[in-house]
């Protein structure tokens, strides 16, 4: 008997005994605690939101006055220029046309003739 003895306890196996942690209750999940984003979250989304919009549509607004102003100053530029090249063209019309034989002629024309007794000469200035 002994002999089965020792084959029984050889042949036992030994169990390591796990610490088991008590159960406990399930909490059951608040209304709250389902939710992932509280109300002051949104409330913060919302503002930033709003934010971020009403400057985007200030930065875009200020850029569409920048253009405008931009296109009015490339005109009034456009003008000067064309402006510019008229006065030159008249002057130089007026330069030609004011020489002493273009006015002897033109007073000849109209009847006029030179008489030198009745011509003062003027010192220049």
């Amino acid at each position: 008997m002994a002999l089965e003895q020792r084959k029984f306890q050889m042949n036992m196996v030994h169990e390591i005994e796990t610490p088991q942690t008590p159960k406990t209750q399930e909490l059951q999940p608040n209304r709250r605690s389902k939710k992932l984003i509280s109300k002051g979250e949104k409330f913060l989304f919302v503002l930033f939101t709003a934010i971020l919009v009403l400057f985007s549509t200030m930065i875009l607004h200020t850029q569409a006055q920048i253009n405008d102003t931009n296109k009015e100053v490339q005109l009034l530029n456009n003008k000067i220029e064309e402006t510019v090249k008229q006065n030159t063209e008249l002057s130089n019309l007026v330069s030609e046309k004011s020489t002493y034989e273009v006015i002897m002629n033109k007073a000849k024309e109209l009847g006029l003739n030179l008489n030198e007794k009745n011509v003062k000469v003027v010192p220049g200035r």
